[in-house]
């Protein structure tokens, strides 16, 4: 568990610095276009990892019924979400828009809740209620701007976390499988989508530097942190790995504040505190019951803990964490736990 809680912080770090140099970017790369190469970056990076990895190409491991929620991933958040994010930019300062990116934390959340019916404890409620009135503070328009309610450019912003929130809550029932192809295929089919729609709408591609640049950025900031961000769904579960995911924002803002020398008022700062107390409720929650689990067949890389006490059918070398297809007997017992791939049990 406390390695998923790394990986999660990992993913956070560096999807928190993509936003401030995507930013920058925008100057000479038009949004649809820089959306399309951020995740091509990413995919071409992640396959040639792949491939370096398993000395070739080998199957997925992914069953029939996975396809479709991979699909679904991809088209919520590779295809959609980072659209709408580098339209958003264009208008907002990067450090507002780094923060207001925490309301993917309470959407994955909410989903996760009300429709993959993960449970919901007080001490994260109440989190995820303080990181919605900090958005409302980031996303409310200027004194004498010209629009009625929230801010448009705001409000694509918050749309692309609607669109991540989606496709965490996808992602997450195919997080067994091999992380690398998960996020590697995400970014290769939305990258190629991406690109097509911003040539078919003639735009005007950047030099050479430009491109490559943008490629690097989406092979950390959206590749490497999706990598990581899948494992930790793994081990956390949707709503506990988005809580700790949730400081990328601040990393974000953070690099605006000091790198862009971007200036803020005092809604920022108050926004601000009401995130970090809703993050800190986040990480301080203990989750802790008896529980049961179920029989469960599946197969993804472990070590044979008290979760996984079963024999082998093939010839074993004794090394861990290995990867096989394995069978779970049903077992009561008590310990604290997040929603992980082995705890998804009724309350």
């Amino acid at each position: 568990m406390k390695v998923s809680i790394w990986f999660a912080l990992g993913a956070a770090v560096l999807f928190g610095l993509s936003t401030p140099f995507a930013k920058l970017l925008l100057g000479s790369v038009s949004p649809v276009l820089l959306g399309g190469l951020l995740y091509l970056g990413s995919g071409i990076g992640l396959m040639a990892a792949r491939l370096w990895r398993d000395q070739g190409w080998h199957t997925t491991g992914m069953r029939p019924d996975d396809w479709p929620w991979l699909a679904g991933a991809i088209l919520f958040g590779g295809v959609l979400g980072p659209v709408a994010l580098m339209l958003g930019l264009q208008h907002t300062a990067a450090a507002t828009a780094s923060l207001l990116l925490n309301l993917e934390t309470v959407l994955t959340a909410v989903l996760a809740w009300v429709i993959f019916k993960e449970n919901a404890d007080r001490r994260v409620v109440a989190g995820m209620i303080a990181i919605v009135a900090g958005g409302l503070i980031l996303s409310w328009p200027a004194q004498g701007a010209a629009e009625t309610g929230m801010n448009w450019s705001a409000g694509l912003i918050v749309l692309s976390c609607l669109c991540w929130a989606i496709d965490n809550n996808l992602t997450r029932k195919v997080s067994a499988s091999d992380a690398l192809f998960i996020a590697g295929s995400k970014g290769l089919v939305a990258g190629c989508v991406n690109v097509t729609a911003a040539m078919a709408l003639g735009t005007l591609w950047p030099t050479l530097p430009g491109v490559l640049a943008a490629m690097v950025v989406g092979l950390l900031g959206y590749g490497i942190s999706l990598v990581l961000y899948v494992l930790a769904l793994r081990g956390l579960g949707t709503a506990r790995a988005g809580a700790y995911f949730s400081v990328a924002p601040f990393i974000g803002a953070l690099v605006s504040l000091w790198w862009l020398g971007e200036s803020v008022g005092p809604g920022f700062w108050v926004a601000c505190g009401l995130m970090v107390l809703g993050i800190w409720l986040h990480l301080t929650e203990r989750h802790e019951h008896e529980h049961t689990h179920e029989p469960l067949e599946h197969s993804h890389a472990h070590v044979h803990d008290e979760h996984h006490q079963h024999e082998h059918a093939f010839a074993w070398d004794g090394r861990e964490p290995h990867v096989h297809v394995h069978r779970h007997q049903a077992i009561t017992h008590r310990h604290p736990h997040f929603p992980d791939i082995h705890h998804r049990h009724k309350h």
